[in-house]
């Protein structure tokens, strides 16, 4: 039995891409007692791929499952050992997730994967969030809803996303017609692990949370929730079923979803009824984890970058183009939550690594510190080089999935710590860029606070974000702020906390290291960004002038005049 005078805490459970993450955390500061990673063990690096078809990414749903019992078991059974941490000291979880990644399910809320009739059949799996197949349906999608009057797209930046809800489950039905038709719904994978691991899996019923719906599935209190019949079967005759097992209305991450199961709670070492809450995506509650408020942009950095902003509720927000969504609640409860983010960034370091860079670089040692070390000695300009960070495509401001990378300006002395730095600074440009367009609308950026692998172990990248938005670079306290962010949420639901805002004032912080721009470089940058911008709006935009004559001229110029001092 608690007494008065233990402490509190609460489990933040992260699934992210590759791995599922349990993160225990004392309430009353947010300090990490224990936590413990799984490694998704199906297809590559947990992603089962298609070499026929380079944008399909699925996940079987039983490593979710696995990587419940395996994370949360390992980060009780060491939170164990250390002094004044008891099981029954658990107030609550919060789950965090990847999105838009849908899966379908039997009317009992299980995987159809989980069936021997579905196992290999790819349709039938988790459709990852980087799972780009249905880019036509997007933009058939966003063809028919910008004819309507209804404003679908206006919540979701004016284009649907091939990495969106919808246009996953009509590419399945055109391309997967028995799984389709197996299925009796669609369930977020962040809405899933909730009614998992509380029994609450009837697809009709289950908590759906508001993330999810708001920002991937146009669900909006505007036009009365998801998308009408009539817009779905205009789109494909019976994809109307899939809004009638979708139990609404959706709610924010400080709902409790239930409790656990004793089942589940016997498997990993925890007291049965512990509250659970509705579940969320993983850079929303990276967002809350690294205190989030009005006028701070949050950059969750890794293989790809989500950034994400909150405003009052009270004041008028204009409808921003290019975003991914503005939504009531998506990231702090009582608040509109607004994401963007960019399709590829750490990804975009790690193709060129293994594929392109010279062994000098790869031989021996880390080959991303060996040619951060390199780049480093670089000034900005000297190169003569600027690219586009469209690698994936482009998902702010552009939301174009058929855009890809470009580099201009290499001549036959251009060396790898060039080209290495030059694609650090690209996507430092598409990071300024949506500070830009959050700033063109009204939505004030007061400070970047950053977090993820790459914020918290490359000061390169960092510095080079400073001087290129020109401004300061905060690092989250936490270094793993999504999980953090639903340990939040699992306080709150569990009575620790009355409001998100008071656990974010006792929960997190950040670093005192800063990352201050050089007003030198910041100059240099603005004018590289000139170009970027150019090449930006020439490849990605119908109503640019396509003037490109000056850029690799304007380049030259700029590398001659570093070079000379």
């Amino acid at each position: 039995m608690a007494k008065s005078t233990d402490k509190r805490f609460a489990i933040g459970v992260d699934y992210g891409t590759n791995s599922v993450r349990a993160l225990i955390v004392d309430v009353a500061d947010g300090s990490e007692v224990a936590s413990h990673v799984y490694d998704y063990p199906s297809g590559d690096a947990g992603i089962l791929l298609d070499p026929k078809d380079p944008n399909l990414a699925r996940q079987d749903p039983a490593d979710y499952i696995d990587g419940f019992y395996a994370s949360v078991g390992g980060a009780v059974k060491a939170a164990s050992r250390k002094r004044g941490f008891r099981p029954e000291l658990v107030v609550g979880i919060g789950v965090d997730t990847t999105g838009s990644t849908p899966i379908p399910v039997d009317c009992d809320g299980m995987p159809l994967a989980l069936k021997p009739a579905f196992k290999k059949n790819l349709a039938a799996h988790a459709w990852l969030w980087k799972d780009h197949t249905g880019h036509a349906e997007a933009a058939e999608i966003t063809a028919r809803a910008a004819r309507g009057r209804d404003g679908y797209l206006a919540k979701c930046g004016g284009t649907y996303s091939s990495e969106w809800y919808w246009s996953k489950i009509l590419h399945s039905k055109r391309t997967a017609p028995k799984v389709f038709d197996a299925a009796y719904a669609w369930v977020e994978l962040a809405d899933f692990v909730p009614a998992f691991l509380t029994g609450n899996l009837d697809p009709d019923t289950l908590p759906r949370g508001i993330c999810a719906a708001g920002h991937k599935a146009m669900y909006h209190d505007q036009w009365g929730g998801l998308p009408s019949k009539r817009f779905l079967q205009g789109l494909e005759t019976g994809l109307a079923k899939v809004r009638d097992h979708y139990g609404m209305p959706a709610v924010p991450a400080d709902r409790k979803a239930g409790e656990l199961t004793a089942e589940i709670a016997a498997t990993v070492g925890l007291p049965p009824g512990i509250a659970v809450a509705v579940g969320a995506f993983d850079a929303h509650m990276g967002a809350v984890g690294a205190g989030i408020k009005p006028g701070t942009l949050v950059k969750i950095i890794g293989t790809s970058t989500c950034d994400m902003m909150v405003a009052p509720m009270d004041k008028p927000l204009p409808d921003i183009p290019g975003l991914c969504g503005i939504v009531p609640g998506s990231i702090i409860p009582g608040m509109y939550g607004l994401e963007a983010g960019q399709s590829a960034v750490g990804d975009i370091f790690n193709w060129f690594v293994k594929y392109l860079a010279p062994g000098e670089y790869t031989a021996k040692g880390d080959p991303h510190a060996n040619l951060t070390r390199a780049a480093d000695k670089l000034s900005p300009g000297e190169s003569g080089l600027v690219a586009l960070d469209w690698n994936n495509g482009n998902r702010t401001i552009l939301v174009d999935p058929l855009l890809s990378g470009l580099l201009i300006g290499q001549t036959l002395h251009t060396t790898a710590p060039e080209i290495y730095r030059t694609l650090v600074e690209s996507t430092a440009f598409g990071a300024l860029t949506i500070i830009n367009r959050f700033e063109e609308f009204g939505v004030k950026v007061k400070e970047v606070v950053n977090c993820g692998g790459i914020a918290e172990k490359n000061p390169f990248v960092m510095q080079i974000y400073a001087d290129v938005c020109n401004r300061p670079m905060k690092i989250s306290r936490s270094p793993q702020t999504c999980a953090l962010g639903a340990a939040i949420f699992g306080a709150v639901v569990g009575g620790a906390y009355k409001t998100t805002e008071q656990a974010q004032r006792k929960m997190t912080g950040v670093k005192s290291t800063v990352y201050r721009p050089n007003k030198g470089a910041a100059k240099v940058y603005a004018e590289l960004y000139k170009l970027y911008r150019t090449l930006h709006d020439a490849f990605g935009t119908k109503q640019s002038d396509g003037k490109l004559d000056r850029v690799m001229k304007d380049l030259i110029a700029i590398r001659d005049r570093t070079r000379k001092g």
